[in-house]
């Protein structure tokens, strides 16, 4: 009898933590991606003919219907990233929710407005440094390609909201904390796995953008570091809101109200009309400020004024190492009674 229990031990082994009592790392993350996409699917069956219909009644309906359409479209895709991510925590994860990030408590709306003025800052000062340096000039203002500037306006503001949501949850929310929590081996201490990764997560974020327009070894390597940049709220606190926040408006200042490319995508509608010249090693050229030095350098601020703004919220600037520490719940997880250490 004990032989058989430990054949079938061997081969649980791959595909389940015995210890922890749930799948391991690598499946967890497989599955919820599948859940997401599944999830995703579902939605297009259901809204693709809806909107097909839906836009064939927009030159009656007027532009401010359509771009309330579209924004509602990009609020789903969020709304269905964190409903998939809801029911990884509880079938896959075995953990809260919030865990993930989203203690909504005052600290983390305060962090969340300093990461929308972060954001609005350091792409502020990407544009005047690149302004005064004759590198960008305006040429017009208040374009766009929807029949309505404002309605454009608005569809961009639920768009990079979601964008932002979106890949904070996926690369930091879910993959950093779970890929911590995998290389926590029993010979391997907790920062050492936090630290792996925070690397491979962040890596993973900028390759994820090598296929959009105008991409290139060096805004992929940028983009890598804009990763660190993000992931380094959380490492800190523990919490997305100051990421999702800072993501947010970088987006949007930048292709909204800048008019220069966001990872490599013109925008629609600016405030802004720019011609842009200067040294590509420096803007970044098509692909926008995010694969060149004045991006980089801006990051590299941005980094310090959150150690900054950490400090001075929490008293002290460290890793929290127990992002990468699983402690299996001893009843039900819900959000009330979350497990230990978590």
């Amino acid at each position: 009898m004990s032989s058989q229990t430990g054949f079938i031990s061997h081969l649980k082994w791959p595909f389940w933590n015995e210890t922890q009592r749930r799948l391991r790392t690598g499946w967890r993350l497989i599955l919820q991606l599948g859940l997401f996409a599944g999830l995703m699917l579902l939605a297009s069956l259901v809204v693709s003919p809806l909107q097909k219909w839906f836009f064939q009644l927009s030159p009656v309906l007027g532009s401010a219907v359509q771009a309330a359409w579209l924004s509602a479209d990009s609020t789903l895709n969020w709304l269905l990233l964190l409903f998939s991510l809801w029911v990884a925590a509880r079938l896959l994860d075995r953990r809260p929710f919030r865990a993930y990030g989203f203690h909504l408590n005052r600290q983390w709306w305060a962090d969340l407005g300093f990461g929308l003025l972060l954001g609005a800052l350091l792409m502020a000062g990407i544009f005047l440094a690149e302004y005064s340096l004759g590198w960008v000039r305006v040429t017009g203002y208040r374009q766009s390609s929807f029949p309505s500037f404002t309605a454009g306006v608005v569809f961009y503001i639920f768009h990079y909201v979601s964008v932002g949501i979106q890949e904070e949850c996926l690369s930091r929310g879910y993959w950093l904390r779970n890929l911590a929590e995998g290389f926590h081996l029993p010979k391997g201490g907790a920062r050492t796995a936090l630290w792996l990764a925070y690397i491979l997560s962040s890596s993973i974020f900028g390759l994820l953008h090598l296929g959009n327009p105008h991409a290139s070894l060096v805004s992929t390597l940028n983009l890598i570091l804009a990763g660190f940049l993000l992931g380094l709220p959380l490492v800190l606190t523990g919490e997305l809101a100051l990421s999702i926040g800072l993501h947010i408006t970088w987006n949007f200042f930048q292709g909204v109200v800048f008019d220069l490319p966001v990872s490599g995508v013109g925008s629609a509608v600016s405030f802004l009309v720019v011609d842009q010249a200067g040294p590509d090693l420096w803007t970044g050229g098509s692909f926008g400020p995010e694969a060149g030095l004045i991006g980089l350098l801006a990051m590299l601020a941005g980094a310090g004024l959150i150690l900054l703004w950490v400090k001075a919220t929490r008293g002290k600037v460290e890793f929290k190492d127990e992002l990468a520490v699983y402690s299996p719940p001893s009843r039900k997880v819900t959000d009330d009674h979350p497990p230990a250490r978590l």
